[in-house]
């Protein structure tokens, strides 16, 4: 066993960052972020970022660790991860990784094995053409068909996670959804605990609308400008993120900004729905639905209880 790791997850805008800072500062914690926007420099309003003067003091990990012009990948997270953990634990303090990307959760508790396939990478840029000449609908269709478990999770506008998935059927002949269900199925090597927040549907929905208008006031559409002016260009991979593509292409003139913040607000609705999808189908999660408890207080005294008593 590598030794005991807290997990607090859920939903965009549930309240995670909150509470695992106040479970830091009670458990001798340190924070490893697992978000996919959160490891990119200069991303910072778009991507939640917490900024340093609000950490308390608590170290955080795997936060501005690469530009965005760079490509990042779950594998390299997961390795980056593991050795983070294990140098908190190194230091007699206790791992919290923190947010909402189900998939790089996954990839370091059960130690997922990534099947290296031999290609030279022709299927992936032939798709991703099909994809950019206005075939993403075309190419949601044939993953319904080749692997319909993959497409009720992968939504259609998700470009990298589309074609990811028709590729490693494409290169292995099994659906990646049979391959993810396997890997599931693997044995953490860490004694843990595995809290996924939740609410009320409409609430998560409230907060997040709430969110992404205080990040249109707090200046995301200079932030897109920078990262533009920068040489990110909106193929990269950072880009992807909601509220970056979305910004992006208002600035290239394709919407409104009014149009723009729509879109974020409902793709971020979509986005929180196929969260809790993913952290349904995980074994070993412990759910906290808000709706079950009299205050905020009372969800962080158990998590602390039991951390105590079991880690």
């Amino acid at each position: 066993m590598n030794g005991p790791l807290l997990i607090i997850t859920g939903p965009t805008a549930i309240g995670k960052t909150a509470l695992s800072l106040f479970l830091a500062h009670n458990l001798s914690g340190e924070i490893v972020s697992a978000d996919s926007m959160q490891v990119y420099r200069h991303m910072d309003i778009g991507s939640a970022k917490i900024a340093a003067d609000k950490m308390q003091g608590i170290p955080h990990h795997l936060i501005d660790i690469i530009e965005p012009t760079e490509d990042f990948h779950v594998k390299e997270f997961s390795s980056r991860a593991k050795q983070a953990i294990a140098e908190i634990a190194a230091r007699g303090n206790l791992p919290v990784m923190v947010g909402g990307t189900g998939f790089y959760i996954q990839a370091v508790l059960y130690d997922i094995a990534f099947t290296e396939e031999n290609d030279n990478g022709s299927y992936r840029k032939e798709l991703e053409q099909q994809y950019d000449d206005g075939g993403a609908e075309d190419l949601f269709r044939k993953l319904q068909t080749v692997d319909y478990a993959s497409a009720q999770i992968i939504h259609p506008k998700n470009k990298k996670r589309l074609i990811r998935a028709l590729e490693y059927y494409y290169l292995t002949g099994e659906a990646i959804s049979v391959h993810n269900k396997r890997e599931r199925n693997r044995t953490s090597a860490y004694r843990f605990l595995y809290y996924v927040l939740t609410d009320d549907r409409e609430k998560i929905y409230a907060r997040i609308d709430r969110r992404v208008d205080e990040m249109i006031e707090e200046g995301l559409v200079d932030e897109v400008k920078r990262l533009k002016e920068m040489g990110v260009t909106r193929d990269m991979t950072s880009m992807q993120g909601l509220g970056y593509k979305e910004i992006y292409a208002c600035l290239d003139g394709e919407c409104s900004l009014e149009d723009a913040v729509y879109r974020i607000k409902r793709d971020t609705r979509h986005f929180a729905k196929r969260q809790l999808t993913w952290f349904r189908r995980e074994k070993d999660v412990i759910w906290l639905d808000r709706r079950e408890y009299p205050s905020e207080e009372a969800i962080r005294e158990r998590i602390e209880r039991e951390v105590r008593e079991k880690l």
